[in-house]
């Protein structure tokens, strides 16, 4: 069975913006592509980089680190394909966003 969590509010993340998220070890990072709200572990598996703090393209985002991008809608690593993050179903209700853990 899932878990929700109550992670916030449409309002708190314009498009093309990110918020981190408090949740285990490195914390869950939310992007808004074009008002769509995706969610992926904020840990890169190269070296542990911030992606939360990462330059975002459209759908990708660039570890701050070395660099690494992966795509937020599915946690694939675009250079390293056997590299992946953890992604999160996102579910909106009225201006509430919750993940499903």
């Amino acid at each position: 069975m899932s878990h929700v969590l109550s992670v916030g509010n449409l309002k708190e993340i314009p498009p093309g913006q990110s918020k981190l998220v408090k949740f285990g070890e490195f914390g869950i990072v939310l992007f808004n592509v074009e008002g769509t709200i995706y969610a992926i572990e904020n840990c890169c598996p190269h070296s542990g980089g911030p992606l939360g703090k990462g330059e975002l393209q459209g759908n990708i985002v660039s570890c701050p680190w070395h660099q690494w991008r992966f795509d937020i809608t599915s946690g694939q690593s675009i250079d390293f394909p056997e590299e992946c993050v953890k992604q999160f179903e996102v579910k909106i209700e009225g201006k509430k966003i919750k993940l499903l853990l």
